[in-house]
């Protein structure tokens, strides 16, 4: 069991002390529709691993409700990452399609029950009547079909009598919800298609909010543990279980943060373009995210559960640097793997005053490395060394060879240039050097100082090999697709050279060639006669962000200082329309001076405020979020990067002021808004996020509160009047932020009153 715990764990162990459950069972239940990728690892890592940490144990079930994207291969590949990450996942794989029989009987169950109905609108008009974020819906008028004509078009559905659209199953909930997965969802479609597991049993097919929970309760689960974006479908979840009255233990949903990782997709539908798109050569390739892909590049399973491990489990979405990722697999081949030499670009060296071979002892692990082995390096007259390591004319702080600078051979003897040899193009194609018998590394004698030491191999002895430098697949932090392809994610180079005791060890062991990076024989295409490496990465990290320099912050003239700003050297005074624009600010629009000063000496602030502006006449409200919010985003981006418009912001003002959504909401929507570019209201509508402001739903949480703090409800009576607070935020909490402070403060007041 692990030291500290995350609030995934806590819950778990407060449900077993509670008595609630006698054993822990989760599931991973992904979507055979496509490869595995490190998003799945993490939640992998997390209901296997809280399984195994609680002995009890894990469902792989697969979530097989869509005939036309499914495929065999892919329920291969999640068996695959999860065995290839070294979980136990029993001798079984679930599939929801098991269950197929089980669910159509739930569903008949909930028609005779009269909470389910066959509606026939057509998609668009189902569409129009789901009402919005504002507005409740308006039910089917097919809702008051009988439950005789229900079950006989439900079985008619089944049968296939029908086509595709022609008719869906609905659950009959409430069509003005604030959650508006709760209005009337779908639970079964018509699917005229093959499926893999039972060919053409079946023509509807139930929806993922109905199978899931169903099949939870089915396999027994007690923890149903998903990411964040099912939020709001837990409504539906306990929905279902509790209108079909089924008998405890039952299951519980609980989420968590999705993993999100710069410069990478993790959508399956944009890897999956990727794929039969041509941009790269397959689920694994080398450059995306999938466990095939990592697998093949040469990540081991241990560096994959550390940076999971190390990520943690969060309630809030968050970007990961992918260097995080990079660094855990660094760290995890440091102390594995044998260092040996690699010449990607190689130069001719023949020494001059060299005649023979002989052979110099290597080790294979620098002093620091808990490891011991070693090879012997053939040394010879004829050498390779790197390119890069022979400079004509070198700059300044040049180490290694050049015409006027010795240089040591890594492991073995100080050389230096005597000439150098061009084709008639000028290049480069030999070096004419002499070597110093008495420098030999470990006894040297000769006295001659050198700064550096060069990889090298023996012309003679050293394997020709091509080696694959992959890099990042995008070459922005954000990726949207094709578009931000990095056009030099694969470098192959087809001559490098290796020395031979790369070749003789087990092709799939990974190396660390000196001064390039982390190496591995590619698993599919090395042979014998044609080996080849995949670079795993770097040895250090290439993309490290430089620190930008501190930006003078100044004040305006006869005008206090912003609060925020720390000055560094003089204050410079406004300009003429900066002070202006200063001025409009705080007279016309009636802006803080600190707010005003902000907008009025950035150009960009202060044309994004004017044009939101424009959009809604909301200028203090627009000011804050454009100085408070978007200012952060621009502060390492440039502007033509922002997701989001400045009439996508007044749109969130509006929201606000409209008293649709809290001003804490609006933190989270934004977020949302920066992250992806969707428009407020579309976040609102999907995640739930309307503001509660209808009294007839709010006191009953109200007496709830109270009803649970007996204590502080006794001292506020006897005049300890700040306990007004604690209440208020207690029911904001208990709503999750959602309930209007205003109307809360309100009740509250008249209830302890």
């Amino acid at each position: 069991m692990r030291e500290s715990k995350d609030f995934l764990r806590t819950i778990v162990e407060e449900d077993l002390k509670s008595g609630k459950y006698k054993e822990v069972i989760t599931r991973f239940p992904p979507e055979p529709n496509g490869f595995p990728h490190i998003g799945h690892a993490k939640s992998i890592c997390i209901n296997f691993g809280i399984a195994r940490d609680y002995n009890g144990h894990c469902n792989l079930r697969m979530d097989d409700t869509n005939p036309t994207k499914e495929d065999t291969k892919y329920v291969e590949a999640l068996k695959s990452a999860v065995e290839w990450l070294g979980f136990d996942r029993g001798d079984n794989v679930y599939f929801t399609s098991d269950n197929f029989h089980k669910l159509y009987d739930y569903a008949i169950e909930l028609i005779k029950m009269g909470k389910a109905y066959v509606d026939s609108t057509n998609e668009e008009e189902m569409r129009s009547l789901r009402g919005t974020v504002k507005e409740a819906g308006k039910r089917s008028k097919y809702a008051v079909r009988s439950i005789e004509e229900n079950l006989d078009l439900f079985a008619k559905m089944k049968e296939g009598e029908f086509k595709d659209g022609e008719h869906v199953l609905r659950a009959k909930i409430d069509m003005g919800a604030a959650n508006m997965k709760l209005r009337d969802p779908l639970l079964y479609r018509i699917r005229h298609a093959n499926h893999f597991r039972t060919g053409d049993e079946w023509s509807i097919y139930p929806m993922y909010d109905f199978a899931h929970c169903l099949s939870d309760y089915i396999e027994g689960i007690s923890h149903s543990i998903c990411t964040l974006e099912f939020e709001n479908n837990r409504d539906i979840y306990n929905w279902v279980l509790d209108t079909l009255g089924l008998e405890l233990p039952r299951p519980y949903q609980h989420e968590f943060a999705r993993l999100g990782i710069n410069y990478t997709v993790m959508s399956k539908r944009k890897l999956l373009e990727l794929v039969e798109g041509g941009q790269v050569s397959g689920w694994d390739d080398p450059r995306l995210p999938t466990i095939a892909g990592y697998k093949r590049k040469g990540y081991t399973p241990e560096s994959i559960l550390n940076f999971c491990d190390q990520i943690g489990i969060a309630k809030a979405n968050s970007m990961v640097d992918v260097s995080q990722l990079e660094f855990c697999i660094r760290d995890d081949l440091n102390k594995k793997v044998p260092r040996v030499m690699c010449v990607i670009n190689p130069l001719k060296v023949t020494i001059q005053n060299y005649e023979g071979t002989e052979d110099i002892d290597a080790s294979y692990y620098p002093h620091d490395v808990p490891k011991e082995g070693s090879r012997k390096l053939p040394f010879s007259r004829e050498l390779y060394i790197e390119r890069d390591d022979f400079c004509e004319n070198p700059p300044k702080g040049y180490f290694r060879l050049t015409p006027e600078q010795p240089v040591r051979i890594r492991h073995g003897f100080i050389i230096s240039c005597k000439e150098v040899i061009k084709d008639a193009n000028g290049k480069i194609t030999e070096i004419k050097a002499e070597y110093y018998p008495d420098s030999k590394s470990g006894s040297d004698t000769s006295g001659i100082k050198v700064k550096s030491a060069i990889q090298w191999l023996s012309a003679k002895e050293a394997k020709q090999v091509e080696v694959r430098l992959y890099d990042r697949l995008f070459s922005c932090e954000a990726p949207e697709g094709v578009d931000d392809l990095n056009p030099d994610s694969l470098r192959i180079i087809k001559n490098a050279f290796v020395e031979p005791a790369v070749i003789t060890e087990k092709p799939d062991e990974r190396f660390q060639f000196e001064r390039q990076g982390y190496f591995y024989a590619d698993p599919i295409d090395y042979t014998d006669e044609k080996p080849v490496f995949n670079k795993i990465v770097g040895l250090k990290d290439s993309y490290a962000k430089k620190k930008k320099p501190t930006q003078e912050v100044v004040k305006p003239a006869s005008k206090p200082q912003t609060k925020k700003a720390q000055v560094e050297g003089e204050v410079a005074s406004m300009s003429e329309a900066q002070q202006l624009l200063f001025d409009k600010y705080t007279t016309e629009l009636k802006l803080n001076a600190e707010v005003a000063n902000i907008l009025a000496r950035d150009e960009f602030l202060s044309s994004f405020y004017q044009e939101a502006l424009s959009a809604l006449n909301s200028p203090v409200s627009i000011a804050n979020i454009v100085v408070n919010e978007v200012s952060k985003e621009i502060k390492d981006k440039q502007a033509s990067e922002l997701k989001f418009t400045s009439k996508q912001i007044a749109g969130l003002v509006k929201m606000i002021d409209d008293k649709t959504i809290s001003s804490k909401i609006a933190k989270q929507v934004f977020e949302e808004m920066a992250k992806f570019g969707e428009n407020p209201s579309v976040i609102v509508e999907a995640k739930g996020l309307i503001q509660i402001s209808d009294p007839s739903i709010i006191a009953p949480i109200i007496d709830e509160v109270i009803a649970k703090n007996p204590d502080n409800l006794e001292k506020f009576k006897a005049g300890n009047t700040k306990l007004l607070g604690f209440f208020v935020g207690q029911v904001l909490k208990a709503t999750g932020g959602k309930a209007n402070p205003q109307v809360v403060n309100k009740l509250v007041h008249e209830k302890l009153n």
